[in-house]
């Protein structure tokens, strides 16, 4: 068995966990509270509190800029990431959408492919599985079935949704059916050829492979089972000592087979502080930490904003070089292009320096 790298205290259960796709952040759901780590340096970035009941899934969208909220409260909520850093840590900002199309809890949450432009489906104990669309946060397709939903998942191409019932059963539900209908009920004994039967219990999770060929789903019976999906036949099953709470297909990494590979950059220690309060100043978080997208604390220009001012005057030149002095302008944009080369340098610079503090191992 591996060695545990790192245990995190949390206040209280974690319910839900997960991580951005770019491996900068981490989101976990502690009874109706989200909380989000900055994985290089563990800081607490934020708290929040916008869920009336427990939360129950939680996911990032591929290109990690928004992350999804489900909760026993029967609310999905949609959340830009870039705002929620933003905020003070004395605010709560506000999510980009909050859909309260379901009756019952909220209990999975999956999102495609595209970015804030993605399609994003979410599963419920009221016996539907909805389609969104998070740029604009409308219901696309809503889907009743004759039992409760516990997981839902896409195909990579979005062509098909499956949803793991509470009796065992996977439905297959065809996204391009025609003609599109916003609401439908999928009928058992008409759709037959759509169901993956096996599961003696409730379904806990669903995962499609890359090539779409691949369906793994995990359950209460205390088994994992890999579906064929175009056959619905069972090709393997995997039994365990109690109920499959999670399990999901990834791409194998580089090292994987490398029986002494370890992770080069261990995992500092996750605040249980907000950061930039009082009460986060513990022993040992001395170190340089580094905030994208924060306005700028200093007076005066930033070196990034010296740099786009130069490149605005730089361009502005060289269309008045048709009605100016061109050997003196000629002049003007070679030193310009030097202070921008300079400015790079020192972006550069300061990348490095910061990149050789974050992953530096620790003593």
């Amino acid at each position: 068995m591996d060695q545990l790298q790192q245990k995190i205290i949390c206040p209280g259960p974690v319910t839900c966990l997960t991580a951005s796709p770019n491996g900068l952040y981490v989101l976990a759901g502690v009874a109706e509270s989200i909380y989000l780590w900055e994985v290089s340096n563990g800081n607490l970035l934020a708290i929040l509190n916008r869920h009336y009941q427990d939360l129950t899934c939680l996911c990032f969208t591929d290109d990690s800029s928004h992350f999804l909220s489900g909760a026993k409260d029967c609310l999905a909520l949609v959340w830009n990431l870039y705002n929620v850093l933003q905020a003070e840590p004395s605010q709560i900002p506000d999510p980009r959408h909050v859909w309260s199309r379901h009756s019952l809890p909220i209990t999975d949450l999956c999102c495609g492919f595209g970015g804030p432009l993605a399609r994003a489906a979410t599963a419920s104990l009221d016996q539907t599985a909805k389609l969104w669309e998070i740029s604009s946060g409308e219901l696309l397709l809503s889907v009743l079935f004759d039992v409760g939903i516990m997981a839902v998942t896409l195909d990579l191409s979005e062509y098909h949704m499956f949803c793991g019932g509470m009796d065992g059963s996977i439905f297959q539900v065809d996204l391009c059916a025609w003609p599109v209908q916003r609401d439908r009920t999928f009928q058992t004994e008409r759709e037959n050829g759509k169901v993956f039967k096996g599961h003696r219990n409730q379904v806990t999770c669903l995962s499609v492979s890359t090539d779409g060929s691949l369906l793994l789903s995990g359950s209460h019976d205390e088994t994992v089972r890999l579906w064929d999906i175009q056959s619905k036949q069972c090709l393997k099953t995997m039994n365990h000592k109690g109920p499959v709470t999670n399990a999901f297909i990834v791409l194998a990494p580089s090292n994987m087979v490398n029986p002494d590979g370890k992770p080069s950059v261990p995992l500092p220690k996750f605040s249980r502080h907000l950061h930039g309060t009082e009460s986060s100043d513990e022993p040992g978080t001395e170190g340089v930490t580094l905030r994208l997208g924060l306005h700028q604390q200093e007076p005066g220009q930033s070196y990034l904003e010296k740099a786009e001012r130069m490149y605005s005057q730089m361009y502005s030149t060289r269309e008045k070089n048709l009605v100016g002095d061109q050997e003196h302008l000629t002049i003007q944009v070679s030193e310009l292009e030097e202070e921008v080369s300079n400015l790079r340098k020192i972006n550069k610079d300061l990348f490095d320096f910061s990149t050789r503090i974050i992953t530096k191992p620790a003593k």
